[in-house]
């Protein structure tokens, strides 16, 4: 069974089970997932940062907004449930006709990410589409192996800025970096969407790069560690400490 549930008590179950312990700033929906009344998983909807450009970029040719989708910005189980390989797809398909039961949305979209190994396997046995990945950048403490997400280095950035002697800085300088014993990871993060209604369907057919096959392994992971301006090496998956809250601690009290 599903339903919606306090923010506060989905929160509570996200921060205990789920790696990164910040919740995304536009949050629509809490549900729990039940068995025998026994609160088993949580999933959060939204958006993320942009949420219109985001459905307008997968669809181009299609004048979609962002009431036409919701996102899947955290999803975890108890830790026993993460060893049951039929779980999490029975978890999306009860997911997916919630979504149908109770929204007018077209497509529900989200984010394998790649950076923690993840090449959204629950996603594939789920029968998504395959939309394709995109590189991005975590920053990480070399003392205490905290994730820093470029949108929670606000304060360092503007320390960065001071650092250069300029006004502002968007991403955080090697040198910087080195100064504060920080080190810029690269990884890549794919991309998925589902489907809910026929005229959803319809419009996927209009963008044949989309499909039900050719999905990424393990293989198509990524991992870089800058080394020098504009230079990246490759390394093992990088390990990250997720109980340390540090730079992240203004988003983690949000």
């Amino acid at each position: 069974m599903i339903q919606e549930i306090p923010k506060e008590e989905a929160v509570q179950f996200i921060r205990r089970y789920h790696y990164s312990k910040v919740i995304p700033r536009l949050c629509r929906y809490f549900l729990g997932l039940y068995d025998a009344g026994r609160l088993l998983g949580v999933v959060e909807l939204g958006w993320g940062t942009q949420p219109l450009q985001t459905i307008r970029k997968i669809f181009p040719d299609h004048a979609l907004v962002t009431a036409d989708y919701l996102e899947i910005g955290k999803m975890c189980f108890l830790p026993e449930m993460n060893h049951n390989q039929y779980f999490g797809s029975l978890a999306l398909s009860t997911l997916i006709k919630w979504l149908r039961d109770n929204t007018g949305c077209l497509f529900l979209y989200t984010l394998a990410d790649g950076i923690e190994g993840k090449c959204g396997y629950v996603y594939q046995a789920s029968n998504f589409y395959y939309l394709g990945c995109f590189k991005t950048s975590v920053y990480r403490d070399r003392e205490t192996g905290e994730k820093i997400h470029p949108r929670s280095a606000r304060k360092l950035l503007e320390e960065n800025a001071l650092f250069d002697g300029v006004e502002k800085k968007n991403w955080l300088t090697h040198d910087f970096c080195a100064y504060k014993g920080i080190d810029k990871i690269n990884g890549r993060m794919f991309r998925y969407i589902y489907p809910l209604t026929k005229e959803a369907v319809k419009i996927l057919k209009c963008y044949p790069a989309y499909v039900r096959h050719g999905y990424p392994k393990d293989g198509s992971l990524l991992f870089e560690k800058r080394v020098a301006n504009g230079k990246f090496e490759k390394i093992p998956a990088p390990q990250f400490d997720k109980n340390t809250c540090h730079y992240n601690v203004q988003d983690f009290n949000r």
